[in-house]
């Protein structure tokens, strides 16, 4: 079996600085610590990196199905979206019926004052009138409540 770049490199880091270095010679390790060194590092650095398939197998499939989640949410948080911009629009359509309906209320207000006014407007002394009517019925009131209360004592 030939030696890989990784392998020579390593296999010179651990041979001592005044060993020859032949390259049609084989290594010779001066050490047994040397030489589980060597067998513990090489296949750690010829190993290449396998794409992991993981998540074909059922057991192991979280990776697809936390995909698949993902994609879902996303799609849930998409229409989301959309509802509230369609209920953002209507409660605009909803705020200028209202807004309309304000200032037409506001017009029959405005035009009911007017008849109220005409109504109740006369002059000065049919006032005064109202008032000193309304003086007479309030004493009339007063007395037959008081003589009710305090009946006749005679």
């Amino acid at each position: 079996m030939a030696a890989t770049a990784a392998q020579s490199s390593v296999i010179r880091a651990i041979l001592p600085r005044n060993a020859p270095a032949s390259k049609s010679s084989p290594v010779s390790l001066s050490t047994r610590r040397n030489l589980l060194f060597l067998m513990t590092a090489a296949p750690a650095l010829s190993m290449k990196e396998s794409l992991s398939r993981a998540q074909d197998i059922p057991l192991f499939g979280l990776k697809r199905k936390l995909k698949k989640a993902e994609e879902e949410a996303e799609l849930l948080v998409k229409e989301g979206f959309e509802t509230a911009e369609k209920g953002l629009e209507t409660a605009e359509k909803g705020i200028e019926s209202v807004e309309r309906g304000l200032v037409t209320a506001e017009k029959g207000i405005e035009s009911a004052e007017r008849g109220v006014e005409e109504a109740v407007s006369f002059g000065g002394l049919a006032q005064a009138g109202a008032v000193v009517g309304a003086e007479a019925i309030a004493v009339l009131v007063a007395t037959s409540v008081v003589n009710g209360i305090l009946g006749p004592e005679a």
